[in-house]
């Protein structure tokens, strides 16, 4: 066993992480194209952590103009063993208001104009997502964001949206009538591509609004966003930070490890060498021994 490396990606409001130790600026190429920033590097305690900006620094990038197979690869890349996911969520439950942090553990995806594998002709590969949440993660973070006093609840689907609007009232009053809790705009395809680069993957959902739902209730603005957002931003440093040092030194392995064993479906002298060298971050593990059909 080694010890973590832990992947933190940043959503609306979360630009940097302060704190880190032998702090450094990396740039990563992606044979998939450009991360949405540089890589920031560091340690807390035992843990390296290595954070991406999803949006830029700024918050430049739109989220059907975010790369998130590049984000995802250079991620890969730089050693991490684990991501998680911080990201501003509405909701569409009474029982979860503005400030609480909601650990999710389903997806329904509805976005449409963005890139959502890293697989495709040439070499075909089929990932389980009948649990796109790593639930050892996942209750690390819970425990960690309790252990900071934030108000946060285990379990949920997040419904995924395009954007960049806002919902209708019609769809958010049909997301509710589907059993989904929060809705958001980045979270897929990233949970989707972290399972194929075999990355445990969890989000903190920061819920900064009532999405447009309820009777007589203003629509949402980002103005009223992002004065919940800033509440909720330190709350998601004092989460990472106190995740970072709960984590144990030896990082026991997980099934999603290797879950691309029983993936790759395209026979071994079938496989295109320049889909095999795009791979090579993500893949590299099987399709240097050969890899596995199903």
């Amino acid at each position: 066993m080694a010890g973590w490396t832990l992947g933190v990606i940043g959503g609306s409001g979360l630009y940097d992480i302060a704190g880190l130790e032998d702090r450094t600026t990396v740039r990563i190429d992606s044979p998939f194209g450009a991360p949405s920033s540089d890589l920031v590097t560091g340690r807390i305690g035992t843990t390296r952590l290595v954070f991406l900006p999803r949006h830029g620094v700024g918050h430049v990038i739109p989220p059907s103009a975010l790369n998130s197979r590049a984000n995802i690869d250079v991620l890969k890349r730089a050693g991490c063993t684990d991501i998680l996911s911080i990201s501003a969520v509405g909701s569409l439950r009474e029982e979860l208001p503005p400030g609480t942090f909601v650990m999710v553990d389903q997806y329904i995806d509805r976005t449409f104009a963005r890139e959502k594998s890293f697989f495709g002709p040439g070499l075909v590969a089929h990932v389980s997502m009948a649990d796109p949440v790593c639930p050892r993660l996942a209750g690390l973070a819970a425990e960690a964001g309790r252990q900071t006093g934030a108000t946060v609840v285990e379990g949920g689907t997040h419904l995924v949206m395009e954007g960049p609007q806002f919902s209708t009232r019609a769809e958010s009053h049909l997301y509710r009538a589907w059993g989904c809790d929060v809705i958001g705009m980045t979270n897929m395809p990233e949970a989707k591509l972290a399972r194929e680069a075999e990355l445990p993957y969890a989000s903190v959902c920061m819920v900064t609004d009532y999405d447009c739902w309820r009777e007589g209730e203003a629509a949402v603005e980002v103005g009223h966003i992002l004065e919940v957002m800033h509440a909720n931003t330190a709350k998601a440093r004092a989460l990472v930070i106190q995740l970072a040092l709960s984590l144990p030194a030896e990082r026991p392995a997980s099934p999603i490890d290797t879950c691309l064993d029983w993936a790759l479906i395209t026979a071994a002298e079938a496989r295109d060498p320049a889909m095999m060298a795009r791979l090579d971050a993500v893949a590299g593990r099987v399709l240097g021994g050969g890899g596995h059909g199903r």
